[in-house]
């Protein structure tokens, strides 16, 4: 009887985790209307840092030591998949909906498995690769909203051109964090580089000047920021990375796919954005692609 309240505890937690990461993009979207990136940014992980390190702390009863490669490989941590991912994040979603972000960062794990095969060579059968053209081909049709054509035109705006940059961020931390730092607890990983990436964050809103716009944070912008440091970030890391620890990265990264079917839903429940019929029928062919990607539960594959 324990073992099964254990194992349906985690996985509520995980279920719990892909509404709190669906939700980011609502707030995220909201905290835009009022701070600018940088600041967004920087309030962001100065808060999900310091709550990290602590959980960190309280784990390990000290904060680990690194090496000098570890630490490097950290601070190229803090530089993608903090620094300038969430740069990114906040700045696309100044002009790109909620849902239609939260699908077009779906493709994450194909971007990452693509890159794995370049960079590394490694091997992928052919189910998989028609996973990856179809969750390719899916992507392409949310980002340029049902007409394709316009990519290869330069049509596409710089909101959506920030949310893939995004993408890519978020490969290469997750591609640097497999192969650079495979012996230190992920909880470390992400606590640490998320402290860097605060750094990186902090200095550029100092020397532009956009760190003093929380004085007129209004009381909309200060929940959405706590939202995403606490539920979105700590919270959320510190429960998912749980279930990679009870069930296995292979079918803790399952989970990663109801993001975006949060994030649409949300967006559509709370700010009212439209349903269209090229976020339905790209969303479609990304989630088939992911399926057949992901059915033999890769680890890589988390996002």
């Amino acid at each position: 009887m324990p073992e099964k309240y254990n194992s349906t505890g985690v996985h509520l937690r995980l279920v719990l985790t892909m509404i709190f990461w669906g939700g980011t993009f609502v707030a995220g979207r909201l905290l835009a209307e009022e701070l600018h990136p940088q600041s967004a940014a920087s309030f962001r992980f100065l808060l999900a840092s310091l709550m990290l390190l602590t959980v960190v702390f309280i784990q390990n009863r000290s904060f680990p030591g690194l090496t000098g490669k570890q630490w490097i490989a950290m601070a190229l941590l803090g530089l993608t998949g903090v620094f300038s991912y969430n740069i990114l994040f906040f700045t696309g979603l100044q002009t790109v909906e909620a849902g239609r972000a939260s699908m077009i960062i779906a493709v994450n794990p194909v971007v990452t498995v693509i890159l794995a095969i370049l960079l590394f060579r490694e091997r992928f059968d052919i189910p998989g690769s028609a996973g990856m053209v179809l969750s390719v081909t899916g992507a392409l049709i949310v980002i340029s909203r049902g007409q394709p054509g316009v990519i290869f035109a330069g049509g596409i705006g710089v909101g959506e051109l920030c949310i893939i940059g995004c993408v890519l961020s978020w490969s290469a931390y997750t591609l640097i964090g497999k192969h650079l730092l495979t012996n230190i607890e992920p909880l470390v990983v992400v606590g640490y580089s998320c402290a860097l990436g605060t750094l990186y964050l902090t200095v550029l809103a100092l020397f532009t000047g956009h760190l003093m716009d929380v004085k007129v944070l209004s009381a909309k912008s200060t929940g959405c920021l706590l939202y995403v440091a606490f539920f979105g970030t700590t919270l959320g890391f510190v429960w998912f990375y749980d279930g990679v620890k009870q069930l296995g990265a292979g079918k803790a990264s399952m989970y990663v796919n109801l993001v975006p079917v949060s994030g649409i839903l949300l967006g559509s429940l709370l700010l009212g954005e439209r349903l269209e019929g090229s976020l339905v029928l790209g969303g479609a062919l990304v989630f088939l692609g992911l399926y057949l990607i992901n059915r033999k539960a890769r680890p890589l594959l988390k996002t």
